[in-house]
């Protein structure tokens, strides 16, 4: 703060397990990187290496040693978990992942279907070695699922080693938790909260409408994730009460 300005709610010191910002980088240059991590690494937790980026990168082992040297966690979107298991190479993605120097990884089945109690397998196996997130919801629009199963859902993979679940909205954020509109699907999400404890959730929220939902109904520090590399610092801002949005939020 460069300014010391009554009633800004507090945030936890880094390294935090809540309040947490999860950026996607969907590709960014070493330079962009730096750039990100000039302005943002303080209010970034985790930098999401999105999709199958990181098959693509170039000198993904600079990139990776730049965030953790600026107290920023990367690693591996879940697509890339699905896309090796897909091919019955799971061992090589434990592989890859630890020869790349993350710390974290993450479990998904947003598109390759995989039977839960299998999916629980990989998490418990990976939790071994690593902070897990694993990411509940699907990819395809069209499939259904219950409000009660993604509860369940995420109540066992919590149970079987993840640290956080992600609650699925992709990158669009019109799916999963949120509907076409990309307003929130609140039956869902309160039939979540009222089961499991919100810490142990990150929300997937890129839109500002979205975030501004979240902060409303769960405070400054909710756990936030697939935040855009030039919406760091404005999301900062809402969370604090530094922007009309939620201004009047925190005040007296």
């Amino acid at each position: 703060m460069n300014f010391n300005l009554p009633f800004i709610p507090g945030r936890p010191e880094k390294p935090r397990s809540s309040g947490l910002t999860m950026v996607m980088d969907k590709g960014l240059s070493l330079r962009q990187a730096e750039d990100l991590c000039e302005v943002a690494a303080e209010y970034t937790d985790f930098v999401k290496l999105g999709f199958g980026t990181g098959l693509l990168t170039p000198r993904l082992k600079d990139k990776i040693s730049l965030y953790k040297s600026a107290g920023v966690r990367p690693y591996f979107g879940g697509t890339l978990f699905e896309a090796f298991v897909a091919r019955n190479m799971f061992d090589d993605y434990r592989k890859f992942i630890t020869d790349s120097g993350v710390e974290t990884a993450e479990v998904s089945d947003g598109v390759l279907p995989i039977e839960h109690d299998k999916k629980c397998q990989y998490i418990a196996d990976l939790a071994k070695d690593f902070e897990i997130f694993s990411e509940v919801g699907t990819k395809l629009r069209g499939k259904e699922i219950s409000n009660s199963e993604w509860v369940s859902w995420m109540k066992s993979e919590l149970e079987a080693g993840a640290w956080k679940v992600i609650a699925e909205a992709r990158e669009s954020g019109n799916m999963g938790i949120y509907q076409e509109d990309g307003s929130a699907n609140s039956q869902l999400i309160m039939d979540i909260k009222k089961e499991i404890n919100t810490e142990h959730i990150l929300w997937e929220a890129p839109l500002k409408s979205q975030q501004v939902w979240f902060i409303k109904l769960l405070g400054a520090n909710v756990n936030l994730g697939n935040i855009s590399e030039t919406e760091v610092i404005p999301l900062e801002t809402l969370r604090r009460g530094l922007r009309g949005d939620t201004l009047l939020s925190f005040l007296p």
